[in-house]
């Protein structure tokens, strides 16, 4: 179950597929979410695949040769049909098996990496779509309880110390390096976990957008489990 208590009325749950990729996004809703309880063992899929990097990348013929027990068909089955619906709708989907990202220690005031509340740009109409079988899933915030970190004061000061061009190029300066695209959550604010097996589609920054931008993060991996993680 998502725990929608803090949610705000950010969130609109769907029960199928063509729900989730149709309705529109619209007033407080940047998030939507296909509900699901799947069947399945995950992990299975995860102890088979050869992990060499950080962050491996399935590919979809490989997941098909995996020999797996039957729970670990099942599951095997479920990324397939939800591969190939994104891939239809349009999307390219990427399957992953996550040790950790890559932590930003370029500003230690001011990380940039995923573990950060931030949301996605794209000059084109695009949404996020973000599926975690197994491990820890992401956060999203409520935009009502986040700060563009650009916007507090003392984040600010320490961005200009970075910057040597005139006053008036700051604000494009802010943009090419991606620092408006992060936020700081307030100090009454309630993180919404995405929870495991529910298929979601996040609202992106872009110029046709009709509501805020959905803010999320990835979780800091308490579990000590790999992620798998279906995104596009």
């Amino acid at each position: 179950m998502i725990d929608l208590s803090h949610a705000e009325n950010q969130i609109r749950c769907v029960t199928n597929f063509q729900d989730l990729v149709s309705t529109p996004f619209s007033g407080q809703v940047n998030a939507l979410c296909w509900t699901r309880e799947l069947t399945g063992d995950f992990s299975e899929i995860v102890k088979k695949v050869d992990l060499t990097e950080n962050i491996t990348t399935i590919d979809m013929e490989e997941l098909r040769e995996l020999q797996l027990s039957e729970q670990g068909k099942l599951a095997r089955e479920i990324l397939l049909k939800d591969f190939d619906a994104l891939k239809a709708h349009g999307a390219l989907p990427v399957l992953n098996v996550i040790k950790y990202y890559d932590r930003d220690d370029d500003y230690p005031f001011f990380p940039t990496d995923v573990y950060s509340y931030h949301v996605d740009r794209s000059t084109i109409a695009f949404d996020t779509f973000l599926c975690t079988y197994y491990g820890d899933a992401s956060d999203i915030l409520p935009n009502s309880q986040v700060t563009q970190k650009i916007r507090v004061p003392e984040i600010r000061d320490e961005l200009k110390k970075l910057y040597d061009g005139p006053d008036e190029g700051f604000e494009s300066f802010l943009t090419e390096n991606f620092f408006d695209l992060h936020y700081q959550p307030k100090r009454d604010a309630h993180p919404i976990n995405l929870g495991l097996g529910h298929l979601w589609r996040l609202a992106c920054d872009h110029p046709d957008s009709k509501v805020p931008p959905c803010v999320h993060r990835a979780p800091n991996e308490k579990s000590g489990l790999s992620r798998l993680l279906m995104i596009c």
